[in-house]
C-alpha cells in the first residue's frame, strides 16, 4: 500500500493522473456536460448508431425476451439463436467460414491471441501426436493496440516487433525466424495514427514465408469499404491465412467483439479459448442492437456517406492552416501538435467552445508527438465542423510559434 500510495503523489505532481470529464449523456456525436450541449470529435460511435431508435428497440426485444444477462458460458448454460445468428452474419460480413463472439474487443484479441500456439497442447491432452514439433512467433507492428500487446505476451510464444508500416523490417524479421507457425500481427486502421495496414502487401509476405495474418479491424468494420465491409472489403481481399477481428463497440455502437475465420480455426478455438468458453459473452439485448446495426449499415447508406462527406469536408476546410495532418486515410484525422503542454491548451480551448476532442500524448504516443485526435462521425453537420476548423484558426499563431 505504501508503495501504490508514494507513486500516485509523485504521478499526481506531474499532472500525469488522467482526469475524467462527468458528461450527462453519451456522445451521438452531440451532448451534454455541465449543464450545456457540446460536440464530440472523439466519439468511436462513427455512424451514430449507438442512440438511434430503431438499435434502441431491438435492444428493448433482447431484454424483454430473455432478460439482462445470460450469467454463464455459452459452452455450459446453452447458447441463444441470437448468438449463433449474429456469428453468421459477422462471417459473411468478412467472407469467412465462421465466427466467435466475445464479451469485448479487448478481451477478443488477449484470447484468441493467447490460445493460437496453445491449440496443439490442449490437442495433445486428448491424445494427439504431431508428425512434427511446431514453434511459433509473433510478428506485431509496433502501434498496434495494447490488447494485441498483451494477448502475444500471455502466448508465451515469441514475439518480434517490427517498425511501424516497414515490411523491409517485418521481411528482415520473418527471414531470421525459425519458427514452424509464424503469425503477423496488425491493425487494419491505426487509433492514434488514423492510417491503414497494407493488407495486399502484408499477405503478400505472409505467402512467402507460410505465415498467417491476424487484422485487428475495431476501426475499420462498419467504415471502410463501400458497405462498411471493413478493411477486406476495402482492398477486396478474401484470404484463408487471414484472420479477421473487429469490435462491436464502435462503428456498431453496442458492446463485444469477434473473429471470423475459416471452418477448422474456429471450431478449435471454441474448444481451446478459455476468453471464450470460460466466461460469459455479451448480454442478449446487446447481440439484438448490433444484429440490427449490422442490417442498418446496409438499410441506410447514406449514414456511411455523410461520414466520409464530413471527413473530407474537414480535411478541405484545414487546408491552408499551419498544421500537420498526420493522416487523412480514415475518419481518424489526427492534428499534430507536438509539445504536450500546448496540445493540452489547445484542446482546453476546444473545450470552451463547446467542443470536445482528445489531447493524446506520451505514453499514447511517442514525446513530443501530442496530437488532437479529431474523429468525424455521420451525425456531424457542416457547421459543427466549421466551430472546429475556427479554434485552430484561432490559434495557428500559438502553433507557428511552437514550430
Amino acid at each position: 500500500m505504501k508503495e501504490f500510495a508514494e507513486i500516485a503523489d509523485w504521478l499526481g505532481t506531474r499532472g500525469a493522473v488522467h482526469a475524467v470529464p462527468l458528461v450527462e449523456s453519451l456522445p451521438a456525436p452531440h451532448f451534454w456536460m455541465d449543464g450545456a450541449e457540446h460536440v464530440s470529435f472523439s466519439t468511436n460511435n462513427y455512424l451514430s448508431l449507438a442512440t438511434s431508435p430503431r438499435m434502441i428497440r431491438a435492444a428493448m426485444t433482447g431484454l424483454q425476451r430473455y432478460g439482462v444477462a445470460n450469467c454463464e458460458s455459452r459452452l455450459l448454460g446453452g447458447d441463444l439463436d441470437v448468438y449463433r445468428t449474429l456469428e453468421d452474419k459477422l462471417a459473411r460480413l468478412k467472407g469467412k467460414d465462421t465466427a466467435l463472439l466475445f464479451a469485448t474487443g479487448y478481451l477478443t484479441n488477449l484470447g484468441v491471441l493467447a490460445a493460437l500456439p496453445r491449440i496443439g497442447q490442449v490437442a495433445r491432452t486428448y491424445g494427439y501426436r504431431p508428425r512434427t514439433r511446431h514453434t511459433y512467433a509473433f510478428f506485431s507492428d509496433e502501434y498496434n493496440h495494447v490488447s494485441i500487446r498483451e494477448g502475444i505476451r500471455l502466448s508465451g510464444a515469441d514475439r518480434f516487433t517490427y517498425r511501424h508500416l516497414d515490411l523491409a523490417h517485418l521481411e528482415h524479421l520473418l527471414n531470421q525466424s525459425a519458427a514452424t507457425s509464424r503469425v503477423i500481427v496488425t491493425d487494419g486502421v491505426f487509433s492514434q495514427d488514423g492510417d491503414i495496414a497494407p493488407l495486399p502487401e502484408l499477405l503478400a509476405l505472409a505467402e512467402r514465408y507460410d505465415a498467417m495474418v491476424y487484422v485487428d479491424d475495431a476501426h475499420g468494420s462498419g467504415v471502410l469499404g463501400a458497405h462498411g465491409g471493413g478493411i477486406t472489403e476495402h482492398f477486396g481481399i478474401d484470404d484463408p491465412r487471414l484472420i479477421c477481428m473487429g469490435t462491436l463497440s464502435k462503428a456498431y455502437g453496442a458492446i463485444g467483439g469477434f473473429i471470423a475465420t475459416e471452418q477448422a480455426i474456429g471450431d478449435l478455438l471454441r474448444l481451446t479459448c478459455t476468453a471464450y468458453g470460460f466466461t460469459s459473452t455479451l448480454p442478449p439485448d446487446q447481440a439484438f442492437a448490433v444484429s440490427e446495426a449490422l442490417d442498418m449499415v446496409q438499410d441506410e447508406p447514406e449514414r456511411l456517406q455523410r461520414l466520409w462527406a464530413n471527413q473530407r469536408y474537414f480535411v478541405e476546410r484545414m487546408r491552408g492552416l499551419p498544421y500537420r495532418l498526420v493522416a487523412t486515410e480514415t475518419p481518424i484525422v489526427p492534428v499534430l501538435i507536438g509539445d504536450e503542454a500546448l496540445t493540452d491548451h489547445l484542446a482546453a480551448c476546444m473545450h470552451e467552445a463547446g467542443l470536445h476532442v482528445d489531447s493524446v500524448k506520451f505514453p499514447a504516443v511517442p514525446r513530443r508527438q501530442g496530437r488532437l485526435r479529431v474523429i468525424l462521425n455521420a451525425g456531424h453537420t457542416q457547421e459543427d465542423i466549421d466551430r472546429l476548423v475556427a479554434v485552430f484558426e484561432r490559434h495557428q499563431a500559438l502553433c507557428r510559434a511552437a514550430a
